[in-house]
């Protein structure tokens, strides 16, 4: 019997999983796939919201607003990568000006600070040389940030796990049944029993809500599709652009990433298939046309890959944290802000599963966790250094990112480790780079295969049925 079983693995549930481990509780996390970060939270912006977009008085205001303010400490705690580059609302003619004040005055009223308009062309094009010469003012929030959707998860993750959090994957949940002061939670081949359930299922959360709650909900995916352009192009904006949002959100925005790639998207696209993360001929063609908008000759022929991710989305627009039955707390329609919104969410659910269950404090509680080695960035003392420690960081093995052996095999042996090539990709970007993986992914595998101690025909992309060797030619092994 755990006392808390949370259903999702993605940021919002590592985000509660973390906080909730700071008690004396048995904690499990179940997750229909073979990962953390596997779902919703994998394929975003990595923007973190400055909080003047969300209407005042909601949840959504509230926890993006905390958010922000709690994920520089998180990221020197978590050891992640994470930069305040501000962010910049675009206008185009005079008339959308009042739009700007709007947004500032709302922005003001969530707690937001130091929110400025800029009418200043020349102020304007020094900030971002490479704005559309259109553009005519702009709202400044310096607090606006960025971040890597994996590592924010993952170290919440991990740190989750190292503070006796107990992971268990490719649990899809089909069915839960409310006893007599627990909740048995039906998966293909295990049940688990917990006296709390959290369910942070994210374009899922409507279906576990379901099969407890009598007041059902409904969940939306929106498909959003994106552009990921090389290094070499990184530094063409140095704040995140956003245009006016309209009714789908903040439109195509254009930023640069924590690893020095430059992200142009999303689309917005409401779909009825909650797996369809598909990207598009009319998606991708509307990321052109409408990133244009807000920057000039963006160099999209920089591509180097398109994905799509899936937002969950429901009537309200506000996030959904609640009660919503005895001993069962929703963490459901988690949209953008949501990465923002996550470390706050954490605390938010755990005072309420503290408030259901008087848990004890953890006094072994470890807040701190070691980030990956991140080789390329070392100086060259601590380069050889480390490579004397361990040669298999003296091996590179992804030229683009420049990812050693030693990052791979700390990925895999980490709780919970990397065990398929996403899962590497997402730890230390060993196949993120120009070639996308075109010529680091046999040895990838092959290291895999070793360090998982598994045939390489067992070895996948993402888990499940995604192997990518069925068999040797001619026999041979």
């Amino acid at each position: 019997m755990f006392d808390i079983a949370i259903i999702g693995a993605g940021v919002s549930g590592c985000a509660v999983a973390r906080e909730l481990s700071r008690f004396k509780a048995k904690i499990c996390v179940l997750e229909r796939d073979e990962d953390l970060c596997c779902g919703t939270s994998k394929a975003n912006s990595g923007i973190v919201h400055a909080g003047y977009d969300a209407r005042p008085g909601t949840l959504m205001a509230k926890l993006n607003v905390e958010g922000n303010f709690l994920m520089e400490e998180l990221s020197a705690q978590l050891d992640f990568p994470f930069k305040r580059c501000g962010s910049l609302v675009t206008c185009h003619s005079k008339e959308e000006i009042p739009k700007l004040h709007e947004l500032k005055n709302r922005g003001e009223k969530n707690g937001v600070k130091n929110l400025e308009i800029i009418e200043n062309r020349d102020e304007l094009f020094r900030m971002e040389p490479n704005l559309a010469e259109s553009t005519v003012a702009a709202l400044f929030a310096p607090s606006g940030g960025i971040v890597c959707p994996f590592g924010l998860t993952l170290a919440l993750g991990e740190n989750a796990a190292d503070n006796g959090v107990e992971f268990i994957f490719n649990a899809a949940v089909t069915d839960i049944q409310k006893e007599d002061g627990f909740f048995r939670i039906f998966t293909a081949d295990k049940t688990v029993e917990a006296k709390v359930v959290v369910n942070a299922a994210g374009v899922h959360g409507d279906v576990i809500h379901n099969m407890v709650c009598d007041k059902k909900i409904h969940i939306t995916p929106r498909r959003g599709e994106y552009l990921l352009l090389d290094k070499d192009v990184g530094n063409f904006v140095s704040h995140t652009i956003f245009s006016l949002p309209g009714p789908y959100g903040k439109g195509v925005l254009v930023t640069p990433t924590v690893h020095g790639n430059l992200l142009v998207g999303p689309t917005a696209e409401d779909i009825d298939d909650k797996e369809d993360i598909s990207t598009t001929q009319w998606g991708l063609d509307k990321i052109r046309e409408l990133s244009n908008l807000s920057v000039s000759q963006l160099p999209l022929r920089r591509a180097i890959t398109s994905f799509a991710g899936l937002r969950a989305t429901e009537a309200r627009h506000d996030f959904i944290i609640e009660e919503a039955e005895k001993g069962f707390v929703d963490v459901v329609g988690i949209q953008s802000p949501g990465l923002t919104s996550a470390p706050a969410i954490g605390r938010f659910v755990a005072k309420i599963v503290a408030e259901i269950l008087s848990p004890e404090e953890n006094p072994s509680f470890n807040k701190f966790r070691k980030g990956f080695a991140n080789f390329h960035s070392l100086s060259y003392e601590k380069k050889k250094a480390l490579i004397a420690e361990n040669p298999l960081y003296g091996k590179i093995v992804c030229r683009c990112e420049s990812i050693t052996e030693g990052e791979i095999v700390d990925a895999i042996s980490r709780n919970p480790g990397a065990k398929s090539l996403d899962g590497i990709k997402r730890r230390v970007r060993g196949g993120m780079g120009r070639c996308q993986g075109g010529f680091c992914s046999p040895k990838i595998m092959e290291i895999l295969s070793r360090e998982l101690k598994i045939p390489v025909e067992k070895v996948t992309k993402c888990g499940g049925s995604s192997q990518i060797v069925f068999g040797h030619k001619g026999g041979r092994q």
